[in-house]
Parts: structure tokens; sequence; C-alpha cells
């Protein structure tokens, strides 16, 4: 796995964007990939109960289907987020870190469809821009990258960028 960092003279502000999405997203996987379930299903913040690298991961997943696939290009896919409260950082017997990794990747495959939209576009959802929804999902990445960071230190100590 690698991560490319986005292009240092970038023109063109809507391929910048997805590049640093992609970015963050690969910087997910990694902080993800090579841990154990054990490691990965940790919860060691004590007044945070249900972050793991685990729900993370499944959590990204669902912002993804929902925001870049549902709202933004008008996928006819099922939302991850049914239920109250957000199921998606509830972690089931069969969620290891190969297999969340392999449905995190497959909804950056769905989220394509994205990618083909004017950013100025009125979104499928009618009440924002696509270009408003990658913002949106680029910022959430970000914030639980960091959350990521921390997660694998305290898993087993490895740090990085």
């Amino acid at each position: 796995m690698t991560r490319t960092w986005p292009e240092k003279l970038a023109t063109d502000e809507g391929v910048l964007a997805w590049e640093f999405l992609d970015f963050l997203r690969e910087t997910a996987v990694l902080k993800v990939d090579g841990l154990t379930r054990d490691q990965a299903a940790a919860a060691p913040i004590a007044t945070s109960p249900k972050l793991t690298a685990l729900g993370l991961l499944k959590h990204l997943t669902a912002v993804e289907r929902y925001w870049l696939c549902i709202a933004g290009a008008g996928l006819d896919l099922p939302s991850l987020w049914q239920g109250d409260p957000d199921p998606s950082w509830y972690l089931e017997d069969d969620d290891t870190p190969a297999a969340l990794i392999q449905a995190y990747r497959e909804e950056w495959a769905n989220a394509e469809a994205l990618k083909k939209l004017d950013p100025n576009a009125t979104a499928a959802d009618g009440e924002r821009t696509v270009r408003w929804i990658l913002a949106h999902v680029a910022q959430e990445t970000a914030r639980h990258v960091g959350h990521l960071d921390l997660l694998r230190e305290l898993a087993d100590g490895q740090t990085g960028e």
C-alpha cells in the first residue's frame, strides 16, 4: 500500500480535492492495516468506549456511502446508517481489519460516480453542491485519521505522518 501526496503545483481545484481525499483514505487504511483484530477492536480511551480503529473504518465507509454515493451522486444504495444511535460504530464478529479495509475500498469504487459530476452542480440531495459534499467528506476523513493516529500508537506504538 502506498500513499501519494497530491500534486504540489496543482492547478485544478477539483482534481486536488480528490487527490487529498485519496491520500487521507490511504492513510486511514495504513493506520488499521497490520493490526490484529483484538488490537483494532480495542477501545483504549475510557471516555470514548465505542472509539476503535475498526469502528472508525466502518464509520468512514458509512460516511462515504451516504455523502458521496447517496446524497452526492444519487446512487440507489442502502444507507449504512440505519438506526439510532449510528450503528456504523458497532462491531460484528466478522469485522476484521482485512474485511473492513476491503469494504472501505469497495466504497471508494462506488464514489467514483461523484467524480463525473461538475463540482459546482447541485448534488443529488438538492441541498448542497458536489464541491461542498467532497469538502465535507475530506474534513470528516481527516478528523478521523487523527483519531486513528492515536489508536494505532496506543495499539502497537507505531507512529507516522
